[in-house]
């Protein structure tokens, strides 16, 4: 992602947000004027959150999914919800509002519309806009109440919800703010007792509850313009209350859980600002989040914070957004210039990430919209079912074991591994998403390292000697040693995890009729060995290595040399005499000894040169015969 893509939706997630917050901007500035209603300045701050009796017990009062998704609360504020757990049903409102708005003003031409045209839209009054970043030099100043949240302070710890509720975050916003979003909330975000339908009534959508979801913020959205314009005619608040309607769909598509505009006085002036709260997927952890913003955004001021609610990331910069020209009162399209900071704190599931954003076009402002929007994030909440979300479940797979071991699979013939640990919720979910993968540690072949008291030269027990002859060892006996595992042939200790495994030869079994050699030690690599009991012995993976042997060999002399007729016949006798033996002992281990004549350091394949015939003996013949015997 670089400054051109910063506010692309396909390389910044909360891009969609950040339009929402750039048009209402826009809206603010082109639609308000001198007859707007306004509030006292000292609304913002006069009211103290953290002195009110539900402060801190936000997720104690009846809001969604059994009441409305915010609500307004005496002496505290605009207490707002949004949860992971309550997309809504998807429902496009925005066409049945301008409707039914536009039938509570009496119809007529909105600004920048044409009467008779059709279906009145958002495209219709060029919106929504995309706001850029405008020269560094335009950048707000890191304001005193923002720097102050960098303080070491104590954190909340999330509010444990019932399983299925997802992760959940509650905020008080300050009055003064008008929410342009329903206090029900989308269709099916909330739920809202639903009249029938009336007789007559438009059944295109089909669904009562989208009906009853369009009249509710059809009457909001009537309520909030007559506030914000009581002071003038119908035709502007027709104007304000269709104009915003219009965005209803687009402000439900970018994640938006609250959206609203202020409107103040301040020394005999008018100042606006605009807010909006998102929800947006995002499973990068704070330190690399800021990181991220810092690299991205160099125009742009971002410090790490610890707010109540956790660590999180604020961003402070200047914006550049147009007003179209069908909006302006002169007609001519413009650009105005706001400062804006915006808050990203991760969600407790590790995958989700709440943005808050404000942003104004009055600069001598800065520190008043500063202080209440660093009051706003003080008065974060959070709940969590305990479930992380697929985003993270998938990008780090969860090891850590629940109390109630998992039934480990039939063990092979020659060890039991030990029994796995039952995955948890985050790894059910990995599981699903790749039900083929397996972590690192997990690979390779499960044995026992003997302790260190261990003596092999001791003798069997007859527990042992009935465990080697096939019998299970005893329940109440437990098997010594510690349990490791083994990388297999294949294991690269610098490979990726996460990326295919190359593919492995298919090991080579054992020729039939084979007999299994048995080893003390339980160290031999033969298939279908019995188990031993030190729980050392390793499954097949390829030809049979021939063990050790189990004494020394005893080297015989060497012999002088004779003809080669006597050679044979002694070869074939040394041969009869070692199959005898074999055929005596099953347990010892065939060694063969190398002949006087073998030469280690010959290339196999070559021809061996020819015999020559032995010269005959001389007058000295105690001297040639002495050449032959180098050991005399």
């Amino acid at each position: 992602m670089t400054q051109d893509v910063q506010f692309s939706a396909e390389a910044n997630p909360f891009a969609a947000a950040e339009q929402v917050c750039a048009t209402l901007g826009t809206l603010t500035d082109a639609l308000f004027d001198e007859h707007t209603s306004r509030h006292p300045a000292a609304s913002l701050s006069a009211l103290r959150t953290a002195e009110h009796p539900a402060a801190e017990a936000l997720f104690g009062l009846p809001l969604a999914p059994n009441g409305p998704v915010h609500a307004t609360l005496d002496r505290l504020g605009t207490v707002t919800t949004a949860g992971t757990a309550r997309p809504g049903t998807g429902a496009r409102v925005a066409e049945r509002t301008v409707a039914a708005l536009q039938t509570r003003f009496g119809g007529g031409a909105v600004r920048g519309a044409i009467a008779d045209r059709g279906t009145t839209s958002a495209a219709l009054f060029q919106l929504p806009v995309t706001g850029e970043f405008a020269d560094a030099k335009l950048r707000p100043p890191f304001a005193p109440a923002l720097a102050a949240l960098a303080a070491g302070q104590q954190t909340r710890q999330p509010v444990e919800l019932p399983t299925g509720a997802g992760a959940e975050i509650r905020l008080v916003v300050p009055p003064g703010f008008h929410a342009l979003t329903s206090p029900g909330g989308p269709p099916g975000v909330s739920s809202r007792a639903v009249p029938p339908l009336p007789d007559g009534a438009d059944r295109a959508d089909g669904t009562p509850a989208t009906v009853a979801a369009a009249d509710e913020l059809a009457r909001h959205l009537a309520e909030v313009a007559e506030e914000l314009f009581s002071a003038t005619g119908p035709e502007p608040r027709r104007d304000f209350a269709v104009i915003s309607a219009t965005l209803a769909d687009l402000v439900r598509d970018a994640g938006v859980g609250y959206a609203g505009v202020c409107a103040l006085e301040l020394d005999g002036r008018a100042s606006d600002a605009a807010l909006v709260v998102s929800l947006a997927r995002h499973p990068l952890p704070i330190t690399a989040l800021a990181t991220e913003l810092a690299t991205v955004r160099r125009h742009a001021e971002v410090w790490t914070v610890l707010l109540p609610a956790g660590p999180a990331a604020v961003l402070v910069e200047g914006r550049t957004a147009p007003v179209p020209g069908p909006l302006a009162a002169d007609g001519q399209r413009r650009w105005v210039v706001t400062s804006a900071v915006q808050a990203f704190v991760p969600l407790p599931d590790g995958g989700t990430v709440l943005c808050v954003q404000l942003s104004t076009a009055r600069p001598e402002d800065w520190e008043l919209y500063t202080e209440a929007f660093a009051e706003l994030l003080k008065s974060i909440q959070f709940g969590w079912d305990g479930v992380p979300t697929a985003v993270a479940a998938a990008a780090v797979p969860a090891t850590v074991p629940s109390a109630v071991p998992a039934q480990a699979p039939a063990p092979p013939p020659a060890q039991a591994p030990a029994p796995a640990p039952a995955p948890t919720a985050a790894a059910a979910v990995a599981a699903e998403e790749e039900p083929e993968e397996v972590p690192l540690h997990l690979r390779g072949t499960p044995v026992r390292v003997p302790p260190a008291d261990f003596n092999p030269f001791a003798p069997a027990t007859d527990a042992s000697v009935a465990h080697e002859g096939g019998a299970a060892p005893d329940a109440g006996d437990p098997p010594k040693g510690t349990p490791v595992r083994i990388p297999p042939p294949d294991f690269n200790p610098f490979a990726f995890e996460g990326l295919p495994d190359s593919p492995a030869a298919a090991p080579a079994t054992q020729p039939a009729g084979t007999a299994p050699v048995a080893d003390p030690f339980g160290t031999t690599v033969a298939a279908e060995q019995k188990p031993d009991p030190f729980g050392t012995t390793l499954p097949a993976q390829g030809p049979a290595v021939p063990p050790p042997p189990s004494t020394p060999p005893v080297v015989p002399a060497q012999a002088p040399p004779v003809s080669a007729e006597a050679a044979t016949t002694a070869a074939g006798a040394a041969e009869q005499g070692e199959a005898e033996t074999e055929l005596a002992r099953r347990k010892d281990t065939p060694v063969r000894v190398p002949p006087p004549d073998f030469n280690p350091f010959a290339m196999a394949g070559l021809p061996s040169p020819p015999e020559t015939a032995p010269e005959p003996e001389t007058a000295n013949g105690a001297d040639a015969q002495a050449e032959h015997r180098p050991f005399g």
